[in-house]
């Protein structure tokens, strides 16, 4: 896999070079001392993954992010200093179809192989997704259970690149008195989901939070699994976190959450897969199809990354294909 270097700080450049020659099969395309540069090189020779950072002179990260994704579309993943200090810039870039975010491996006197572990973790995940490192691991499907969870009205929504502005848009649309639980899967870092929790509350009407372990889903809150274990909805409606599958590619899964939903709730659920990479969600959005619930994924206009929805329309998992603003008046009308 080629990599391309965006950072305008010699010693981060230094880090990062170092580190990718730690894994087998990944090479250095070229280095971008700030997000103009990036726009170039990528129009110029588009390599497979971008680390981009996201504050540097010219042009900053999150601008670039939007154009390279606008002209030269490829996986990017947002590598600086301090992921948890610029939560609304990592969102900014993620909703312009970012994959990812990581903080930039630091040394000191420690070990780059250790240090650079999470960086070349979600590398690899981003060439399974885009075929370059074989076939990604296979998702092991949850049991069936004959029980079923007390009937409410259940909104479950799976997002992943795109997703944080993506899910803003939608949610900002949905009354104070929307008479659903909602929860949401997004992919994203344990060690930042609590910032976008925070920052999708300063976007929507209804109070965001992360999913406290055994609570129920209620309406007049949204709950968004909040490590990188998956979420489970357990046969008594409450939600559990849980590291099984230990496969999964993605962690948290959309596929894992909705097949819970799709096995144990007993009242009305709706789904809707949104802009992602890849196809997770898409199998789980069918299991909910098979259950009688009604499935939405966004379609391929209004996607920042039509990858996810794509896979759940190849395989009819959704029952409608929607652009992203009719999205909120189905499920008002839906769930009424």
């Amino acid at each position: 896999m080629r990599i391309g270097i965006v950072n305008d700080m010699q010693m981060a450049v230094e880090t990062l070079r170092r580190a990718i020659a730690l894994e087998p099969g990944l090479e250095v395309a070229w280095v971008a001392s700030d997000g103009a540069q990036a726009v170039e090189q990528c129009a110029r020779d588009r390599p497979d993954v971008v680390l981009m950072d996201l504050i540097m002179p010219v042009m900053d990260g999150v601008e670039a992010t939007r154009r390279i994704m606008a002209e030269s579309p490829c996986a990017i993943v947002v590598v600086t200093v301090d992921v948890a200090r610029h939560t609304a810039r990592v969102f900014d870039a993620m909703g312009h179809g970012a994959l990812d975010a990581v903080d930039t491996p630091v040394v000191g006197g420690g070990d780059l192989r250790t240090a650079a572990a999470p960086l070349l973790r979600k590398i690899r995940n981003i060439g399974w997704l885009i075929g370059r490192y074989g076939n990604r691991p296979t998702l092991t499907p949850v049991p069936r259970s004959a029980a079923r969870a007390d009937a409410q009205r259940l909104l479950v929504i799976g997002a992943s690149a795109g997703g944080p502005a993506t899910l803003a848009q939608l949610l900002q649309d949905l009354p104070l008195d929307f008479p659903a639980g909602i929860v949401l899967v997004q992919h994203v870092d344990a060690s930042f989901a609590a910032g976008m929790a925070d920052w999708l509350n300063d976007q929507v009407p209804l109070p965001v939070r992360l999913v406290h372990e055994g609570e129920r889903p209620l309406p007049g809150q949204i709950l968004l699994a909040g490590t990188d274990d998956h979420l489970h909805l357990l046969a008594d409606g409450t939600l559990r976190y849980t590291e099984d599958p230990k496969e999964s590619l993605y962690r948290p899964s959309i596929d894992v959450f909705f097949h819970s939903v799709a096995q144990h709730w007993r009242g009305t659920a709706v789904g809707v897969l949104l802009t992602g990479m890849g196809q997770d969600g898409a199998r789980g959005l069918k299991a909910m199809r098979e259950r009688g619930c009604l499935t939405i994924a966004q379609d391929q206009a209004t996607s920042a990354v039509y990858g996810m929805p794509k896979a759940a329309a190849a395989m009819q998992a959704a029952v409608e294909i929607k652009p992203l603003d009719q999205i909120a008046p189905r499920l008002i009308q839906a769930l009424a």
